[in-house]
């Protein structure tokens, strides 16, 4: 079998192509032969060959039956695990929770089944995509470490068997949004399963930008929150921008009603939010598996530069201050004290990626990729506490309202009249 020198643990891209664009050789040339895992000597067994083998890789002897594994029954509980590997559940759960912090930050009413079709719909859609980018991807996992041993790869389900998985909650995502939640926030969910399904996993192989895409897939669910309520995520005519300045640099901070404020620069915010986050997050990971990456022949700027790939890490992580102190507060998502109390999980990460960049190594990546575990939903819940227009207190009952307090003082003042 023709090898590929591996330079520092990476397998060079450009001879990846080279060995796989070689007129006489096979397209799948490059993938690495299952025999280089038998034991020294194997080769001087006596096992026929495999029949027309015109490549040198595929001339050896057949392993024996014992090396096999039969395949498991599909029973319906090992079906329903299958599906979620297939979903990616961990994934799924995550765009899922954005999708519901949105709803949950956004000032706009909503009700119950809503929020439920909602959080199901978006769902759905990220199943749909995670597992067409799984039949797509099936020959490069299998060269992966990481993903050797997802369903497809280990053949526990059938190609043909994951595509009608994929078709149905990709065709009933969309749908219980367009008829239980609006149609806007079903084409979202349509449009992210095409975008990370159709256009960034073809990217992963052809150019490093499938990151920049990658990160607004990961943008686009709290969108499909916010719309959900009913807010508009363009600004015109009816639904003008509003800027919520500090108290200090205004006399009227809060010239209108902020309980039901459809401002389209909330939703950019929470889209800028979770798009800069995915930088620091997905550039730490690429790093610590980029030999992976490099072997099945992805195109990723960990592989190609991994200076670059830091400093891109540090860029966003750097620009998710002014994110989170300037432009969630001055959208009115929160109050000012946010800008504030988010300063510190925000330095912590970039003081983080900031190593990373300066001395690169995978104990740095690793420790960004950590902080950025706990960084989103730590910025979700100060979001949460200091959502505008919520008092926490009065809703938690720890003082009574100002209606309760109006009754108290009319009850004092009201003239008792003996029977």
């Amino acid at each position: 079998m023709q090898r590929v020198l591996l330079s520092r643990g990476c397998l060079g891209i450009a001879a990846v192509r080279r060995l796989s664009s070689t007129p006489a050789a096979p397209s799948n040339a490059f993938f690495l032969h299952n025999t280089q895992w038998l034991p020294p000597g194997y080769e001087n067994t006596k096992f026929k060959p495999f029949r027309n083998a015109s490549h040198p890789a595929l001339a050896t002897p057949a392993p024996p039956l014992k090396m096999f594994k039969e395949v498991d029954v599909l029973t319906p509980k090992r079906l329903l695990k299958v599906y979620g590997q297939l979903s990616k559940t961990r994934l799924t759960v995550l765009v899922m929770l954005t999708s519901m912090s949105a709803v949950a930050l956004s000032p706009l009413p909503t009700t119950v089944p809503i929020l439920l079709s909602t959080a199901v719909g978006t769902a759905l859609c990220s199943a749909s995509a995670n597992s067409l980018n799984q039949i797509q991807e099936m020959p490069f996992d299998a060269q992966m470490t990481r993903t050797r041993s997802r369903p497809l790869v280990r053949r526990a389900i059938t190609p043909f068997h994951a595509s009608a998985f994929a078709l149905a909650t990709g065709v009933a995502g969309p749908a219980l949004l367009w008829y239980m939640v609006n149609p806007v926030t079903a084409m979202l969910g349509a449009g992210n399963i095409i975008l990370y399904a159709g256009v960034y996993t073809w990217m992963k192989r052809k150019s490093i930008y499938n990151t920049w895409v990658g990160s607004v897939v990961g943008g686009i669910p709290p969108l499909m929150g916010w719309t959900a309520c009913g807010g508009h995520i363009l600004p015109s005519a009816d639904y003008p921008v509003h800027l919520f300045l500090p108290s200090f640099l205004t006399t009227n901070p809060l010239p209108i009603d902020v309980s039901f404020v459809d401002n389209p620069l909330s939703p950019f915010a929470l889209f800028m939010l979770l798009y800069s986050w995915q930088f620091p997050h997905f550039n730490a990971l690429s790093y610590i598996v980029r030999d992976s990456y490099a072997q099945a022949g992805y195109t990723m700027l960990s592989v190609l530069d991994t200076t670059k790939n830091a400093l891109v890490s540090l860029r966003h992580a750097a620009l998710l201050v002014p994110i989170c102190s300037v432009l969630v507060p001055l959208s009115g998502l929160t109050t000012w004290a946010f800008a504030l109390t988010s300063l510190l999980p925000n330095l912590v990460c970039v003081r983080a990626a900031w190593r990373f960049y300066k001395h690169g190594g995978e104990k740095n990546a690793r420790s960004v990729f950590q902080h950025s575990l706990w960084y989103l939903p730590v910025i979700m819940g100060l979001m949460m506490f200091h959502k505008q227009g919520m008092d926490w207190l009065k809703w938690l009952g720890l003082y009574p309202g100002d209606e309760e307090e109006e009754n108290k003082e009319e009850s004092k003042e009201a003239v008792v009249v003996p029977q």
